[in-house]
């Protein structure tokens, strides 16, 4: 049996048969959920330091749904969100809205 079957399921990851193969590939294993395990602790600090941003945005007054929007729009593309307000303004005009 190969490591990569061992790595996604086909075989005993332990080493109860003292291979090398599979102390590998349980090892490698090991690495990549701890390495994810790791990103996971840092993505939640990341998080409440932006919940952090925001309160204090409010604090000072600021409105934080049009702030989120804002953030939104400056990750999208330019052509796409050209596109996207293109769209809602037929939308709007088609409801009677503008």
């Amino acid at each position: 049996m190969s490591d990569e079957e061992d790595l996604i399921g086909g075989g005993d990851l332990s080493s109860d048969e003292g291979s090398n193969s599979g102390n590998a590939a349980a090892s490698r294993l090991r690495s990549f959920v701890e390495r994810v395990e790791r990103i996971e602790v840092v993505q939640k600090a990341l998080a409440e330091d932006k919940k952090e941003v925001y309160a204090e945005a409010k604090g000072a007054g600021f409105d934080t749904k049009a702030l989120r929007k804002i953030v939104s729009e400056r990750k999208a593309n330019a052509d796409d969100l050209a596109e996207f307000e293109s769209i809602l303004d037929l939308y709007r005009h088609a409801l009677g809205m503008i």
